[in-house]
């Protein structure tokens, strides 16, 4: 019985010796890590628009950047949930890229900002964070503000954004795309935009509000495609203190311009029958470029240019 005892306790010594040389790594190989699903812990730190040393996860994997979607879309990635306002309207545009992403109110309650657990927050204006959310908001993620302002283009946000995130390459291979597609629609629809002017209008519960010069499409429209700026859109432009200025019907009067691109969310705006508005040369001549809100006329970012291009070259082809 002894002598069984023995071999057993001999085979089972064995066994588990051999057990363990096969989980010891070769010679040249890497032992395997006991961690290889748990985050990663590398960070970096970068100063953002108020002047805070945020420290960055590497690579965020539950990123919030309410209104920022746009930029973060351009640089392949993926917020856990989009900017909206009220219970309904997002970004249309950017629907095809960000479906089946839950929404979060423009103004980021606390509440719901914890529900989705955020790695990183982008905040896309310093007035988000005034009244001491800056710091309620940093108990729950790093806290970074972008560069924003009047005189801050979108390519510079995105700049920031990408260098935030680590994407300095991907930033520079979008802004070169875009350019190039700005340069080839200037050189093929030379000719229909050379001496050509045109103005912006937004109409929303029967008022019209007009794109300043240097803001948002206009800077599209008239420094980077080459039209020309109608005089009402010029002295409109002086006093503009936002992308869009308000304009009274009486002044669209004035209106001179060759065509007229109309963001339209407003559609049964009684203004649409005034004698004013059908005499305005644009919309007589049958100039008039007629876009739902669903459109990214009334958004920036490399996105929304990018399909702002796409909709003047369908109308001038």
């Amino acid at each position: 019985m002894n002598r069984y005892r023995k071999l057993f306790t001999l085979g089972t010594a064995l066994t588990a010796a051999l057990l363990l040389a096969a989980c010891q790594p070769k010679a040249g190989e890497p032992a395997a890590s006991s961690n290889e699903d748990s985050p990663a812990t590398a960070t970096h730190v970068q100063k953002d628009h108020l002047g805070h040393e945020v420290t960055i996860p590497d690579k965020p994997k539950r990123i919030i950047g309410s209104y920022l979607e746009d930029y973060l879309v351009a640089l392949d990635e993926k917020p856990v949930a989009q900017w909206t306002v009220g219970s309904g309207s997002v970004q249309n545009y950017l629907q095809d890229e960000l479906k089946g992403i839950p929404t979060i109110n423009y103004d980021l309650p606390y509440e719901k900002v914890l529900e989705y657990e955020p790695d990183l927050l982008l905040i896309g204006d310093d007035s988000a964070v005034e009244g001491g959310k800056y710091d309620e908001y940093s108990k729950i993620a790093p806290t970074y503000v972008v560069k924003n302002g009047a005189d801050v283009t979108w390519q510079e946000k995105l700049q920031d954004i990408a260098a935030v995130l680590q994407k300095d390459d991907k930033a520079a291979e979008v802004l070169a795309t875009y350019d190039q597609l700005v340069a080839d629609t200037k050189t093929q629809l030379q000719d229909k935009i050379q001496g050509k002017s045109v103005a912006v209008l937004w109409v929303t519960n029967n008022s019209a509000f007009m794109v300043a010069e240097n803001r948002s499409s206009g800077d599209l429209l008239y420094h980077q495609l080459g039209f020309s700026v109608p005089n009402l859109t010029k002295e409109i432009s002086q006093s503009a203190t936002s992308d869009w200025s308000a304009v009274s019907l009486e002044k669209l009067a004035q209106l001179d311009a060759d065509y007229l691109i109309l963001v339209n969310s407003d559609s049964g705006a009684a203004m649409f029958n005034d004698q004013i508005w059908q005499n305005i040369p644009a919309v007589k001549n049958g100039n008039l470029w007629e876009f739902s809100p669903e459109h990214s006329w009334l958004y920036n970012g490399p996105v929304a240019y990018t399909k702002m291009i796409e909709d003047v070259s369908e109308k001038l082809k």
